[in-house]
């Protein structure tokens, strides 16, 4: 377990993380979300001691083992397969089938065993780092966007693995799904402060907006007591008649205090712009085939694409494959071997792949780069799409060079956005992006009235936007003319291998009579009855409470609404402690409701499983 005491941390004077305390229970698989810069990373890095706090104290056991995910690449071996084995833990270098086990899991082949770590691409060398942090076997894993560059056989693999680690796990992911899927409790910094529940992403920003909501409804009936004692003391202050009670209104006022309005999250505020053409066809690719040389693979032969109007084209497979190279041939990054590619004559196309982020001019500010996408755009112009790019004010005027790779993301971003674009051929557009950020860009792509053809590894955003599929699989790439739910039902990925598990042949069960059969079948309906009844009846009471509670709290707030204009103070601070008092009580029963759900269901599980094999 690790206890985290009255933690501050700051930078410039100003706090990032402010006065939290809280602790990771054994096997807790927590995901960690909250805006870019709000300080995820630098809780990691004081957890892993890189980094002191200001203030309070990170308390580990002693002999935990800390492992992380590291984006330094650094490789002081000759070959892939060595490089993983220097990871494993003293007494068990000799057990090289672990390596090779993960290493087969995300996506590398056993000929890439014994190849030098320097020769594989950026985002294969952190899967290496990814392999040697797992190989550590750490009691907290410690993962930072894991699943950045890892394709969708990659993360089945990854998901399962952590969803069976036997340790405690703290996990950032901008993958909504894939955190939902792994972690036990979500943890999210907010204005600061840190909170952990048990549940998911949307339990918890449904916690987040009730809290604020709450606390604006104190703050405003706050502010409407103050300006009644105000109106009071500045009218009747000069009377000698009414000088004492304005004295002691203007005492009240002063024990008020203030409550301060909430911050609100900067968030994406853009759409794209669309240029319409005359034609339902958009694109017609005919006979694609590339390799990038003789002594090089053919990565793809054959492809023919039609694209129509507002269909949303997507590219998916194993990493490696092909599917970036596609993309690049189409937006005319690369030149095919073979066949032709015909957008409309009237089309314009707008590409976001990473060697266009790579393009970006270093010495430039966020505004010349925006710019330099239009000359005919003014200034204010430039400074709108910089600020809906969340670059506003003085932040357009920073340098390419000290953004980090989420900024520049959106700068690109900020450039298609200066133009019209019929057709948007977007690489893997949710890396480097938090949560909030992938979801607002998926429903801007998904409003788009244009074209769209994406790389991604990410389900969400497949099963989101999808219409037709360019699928590379079994070693050719083949167009799939449905959504990926679809794909899933009908072909699926037969690539991903099936969970190992050790089968034990079982001798053939002798069939029981009906008097036999019956007899079993009512024993255990009795001894599920007995074992599932304790939490049944504990579910019905909890979902009794929060009902008749949310029906007071509905009753409380209309109160509250009377008291605030009656200016009657004493009711508005009763009211809301009873609605503070309630909400808490909500909160916690909604733990206890979660427990107890999951207890019954897993005895209904186990009881329908036997009674199942008596039929």
């Amino acid at each position: 377990m690790i206890q985290i005491n009255n933690l501050s941390k700051g930078y410039g004077g100003q706090d990032i993380i402010s006065e939290v305390t809280l602790s990771l229970m054994p096997r807790e698989r927590v995901g960690l979300v909250g805006r870019n810069g709000s300080g995820k990373s630098t809780l990691f890095r004081m957890i892993l001691g890189e980094e002191l706090p200001d203030l309070g104290d990170i308390v580990i056991p002693k002999g935990y083992k800390l492992g992380s995910l590291s984006q330094h690449i650094e490789f002081n071996h000759e070959n892939v397969l060595d490089e993983c084995c220097s990871a494993l833990p003293k007494g068990e270098e000799h057990n090289v089938y672990k390596a090779e086990k993960y290493l087969m899991g995300l996506g590398f082949s056993e000929e890439d065993f014994l190849r030098p770590p320097s020769e594989f691409s950026g985002g294969f060398q952190l899967r290496i780092n990814l392999i040697k942090a797992l190989l550590q076997e750490p009691n907290l894993l410690l993962l930072d966007e894991p699943t950045n560059y890892l394709d969708i056989i990659s993360l089945r693999w990854l998901r399962g693995f952590l969803r069976t680690f036997p340790g405690e796990i703290i996990l950032i992911t901008h993958d909504r799904d894939f955190m939902d899927e792994v972690s036990t409790h979500t943890m999210g910094i907010n204005r600061g402060t840190i909170k952990k529940i048990s549940g998911g992403t949307q339990k918890f920003y449904e916690q987040m907006i009730m809290e604020d909501e709450i606390y604006e409804q104190t703050r405003q009936n706050m502010e409407k007591k103050k300006k009644h004692l105000q109106s009071f003391v500045d009218r009747f202050r000069a009377k000698a008649s009414k000088a004492t009670q304005a004295q002691s209104k203007l005492k009240q006022l002063d024990k008020l205090g203030t409550i301060e309005k909430l911050d609100n999250d900067k968030n994406f505020g853009f759409s794209f712009n669309y240029k319409d053409i005359p034609s339902k066809t958009v694109l017609e690719a005919e006979d694609l085939s590339f390799s990038y040389g003789p002594e090089f693979p053919t990565l793809f032969e054959n492809v023919s694409i039609s694209l129509k109007k507002g269909e949303r084209l997507a590219i998916i497979g194993k990493n490696g494959k092909g599917k970036s190279t596609l993309l690049n041939v189409l937006g005319e990054e690369l030149k095919s071997n073979s066949g032709n590619i015909r957008f409309h004559k009237d089309a314009e196309v707008s590409h976001f792949g990473q060697t266009n982020i790579q393009r970006l001019s270093m010495k430039a500010t966020v505004a010349e780069e925006v710019g330099s996408a239009n000359d005919a755009l003014t200034r204010t112009a430039v400074r709108n799409i910089c600020g809906a790019m969340m670059f506003e004010g003085d932040l357009a005027d920073k340098k390419i060079s000290v953004l980090s790779g989420g900024e520049r993301s959106r700068v690109l971003l900020g450039k298609i956005l200066a133009n019209k674009s019929t057709v948007l051929l977007l690489d893997e557009p949710t890396n480097h992006l938090d949560m909030e950020s992938v979801e607002i860009l998926i429903d801007e792509i998904d409003s788009f009235p244009g074209s769209v053809i994406f790389v991604t590894h990410s389900e969400f955003m497949l099963k989101q936007l999808a219409t037709k599929l360019v699928v590379f699989q079994e070693g050719k790439a083949t167009i799939f003319d449905g959504s990926y739910d679809e794909f899933l039902e009908k072909i699926g990925w037969d690539e991903i291998e099936a969970e190992t598990e050790d089968y034990v042949e079982s001798a053939p069960k002798k069939k029981l009579s009906k008097k036999d059969s019956k007899r079993l079948r009512a024993e255990l309906t009795l001894e599920r009855s007995k074992k599932a009844g304790p939490f049944k009846k504990q579910v019905d009471k909890l979902e009794e409470n929060i009902s008749l509670s949310e029906d007071r709290i509905k009753e409380l707030e209309a109160e509250l609404v009377v008291a605030s204009e009656n200016s009657d103070g004493s009711a508005v601070t009763e009211l809301s402690k009873e609605l503070g008092s309630l909400n808490k009580n909500i909160e916690t029963w909604f733990d206890e409701l979660e427990l107890a759900s999951e207890k019954l269901e897993e005895v209904m599980n186990e009881y329908d499983e036997k009674l199942e094999e008596l039929t």
